[in-house]
């Protein structure tokens, strides 16, 4: 039998609010904390189910992989076993995205892929299910499943939906550079390595009798050494909790505050800015923006423009700035005529994000 409705779904990407890189993991995988939000940029997916068996992918752009290794692909593979169905399922990709950006682009494709073809079939897998189907194919998917501002843990797979940040207006620069993210994990892991070794020659110095090395990954004072993966992996739940749970900053002897955040009254635009006031980063930067300086540059010509927060989104190589107002972030997107592709958009909250999702 013909299905002859083809359904068609905006497939959103993401940016990274924040992005701290843990241990290695005995899968091979490394956990990582993060804050996910979803945005206004997006690629467009037409999924339709025809007689016969197996699965098409079509995308005109040629870095788009159209066999068995697109996320699209075995995410259908496997929703048509999950939902018992026959017929052969062609998946069209209208890609506007970049390839390689640190968007999430090729993991939102999937998970809309299977939105998709539920309704092409109507026919809905269990929440629980679709989770677990998306995990299986990647780490960013179960983000797309939830929308909005979402905690990831884990390997990012993870995910806890947190009250929402406000739409904030949002400039995204998309530098044509295909930043590789296993190559940025092992960048990452040969640093930590170094790290490690520099520590244990100080600790091995300081017990022969030499002055101990004071400092921090911020530059802080009082510390023998860097701090640890695990401290760094504690510091963002640390500050989602306190928010979560309401918590006023502690005050130190003399008064001030010890660092711990307020929350000023519970407010979701809260997170965002102690975010922002405590520092917070993506650790890919520090083994990415050596690699390619000009992706640092694109970073400071964001923060000239106004930005009051700008960041590299997961491994890169796109890069994001928030602003206070819509135009502020449409006079800096014309950062194009500056070299640097760029596009004014917006945060999206959950409702928007699932609203948007079919209109």
């Amino acid at each position: 039998m013909l299905l002859t409705m083809p359904a068609t779904v905006r497939s959103f990407a993401k940016i990274n609010l924040g992005l701290f890189i843990g241990v290695k993991r005995p899968d091979g995988f490394h956990e990582l904390r993060t804050v996910y939000q979803t945005i206004g940029l997006h690629d467009v997916i037409r999924v339709q189910v025809v007689r016969g068996s197996g699965i098409e992918i079509h995308c005109d752009d040629p870095r788009v992989p159209t066999n068995d290794s697109n996320t699209c692909y075995r995410i259908v593979e496997r929703g048509m076993e999950a939902l018992r169905a026959r017929g052969r399922v062609i998946v069209e990709i209208d890609k506007r995205l970049p390839v390689q950006g640190g968007l999430g682009g090729a993991s939102s494709n999937a998970v809309a892929a299977l939105m998709a073809l539920e309704r092409v079939l109507r026919k809905q897998l269990p929440g629980p299910e679709r989770l677990r189907i998306a995990a299986e194919v990647g780490s960013d998917l179960p983000l797309f499943l939830v929308g909005g501002t979402v905690l990831g843990v884990g390997r990012g797979e993870d995910v806890y939906p947190l009250p929402d940040l406000p739409a904030t207006p949002c400039v995204i620069a998309t530098p044509e550079i295909g930043v590789s993210t296993p190559r940025a994990f092992a960048d990452w892991d040969a640093r930590i390595g170094r790290s490690e070794k520099t520590t244990e020659l100080r600790s091995a110095w300081t017990a022969e009798g030499g002055r101990p090395h004071v400092g921090s990954r911020h530059g802080g004072e009082g510390k023998l050494t860097a701090s640890t993966p695990s401290d760094r992996m504690t510091e963002l739940g640390r500050l989602v909790t306190s928010w979560l749970s309401g918590a006023s900053p502690k005050k130190n002897s003399g008064g001030r505050s010890s660092g711990v955040p307020a929350w000023g009254g519970g407010r979701a635009e809260t997170l965002l800015l102690d975010l922002v006031r405590t520092g917070i980063e993506n650790d890919f930067e520090q083994v990415v923006f050596p690699q390619y300086p000009e992706l640092r540059d694109v970073k400071r010509v964001l923060a000239r423009a106004g930005a009051f927060y700008a960041s590299l989104s997961g491994s890169g190589s796109a890069l994001y700035g928030l602003f206070r107002s819509k135009a502020a972030a449409e006079k800096a997107a014309r950062l194009r005529k500056d070299g640097f592709p760029a596009q004014a958009t917006t945060t999206l909250t959950r409702l928007q994000y699932w609203k948007k999702l079919w209109n």
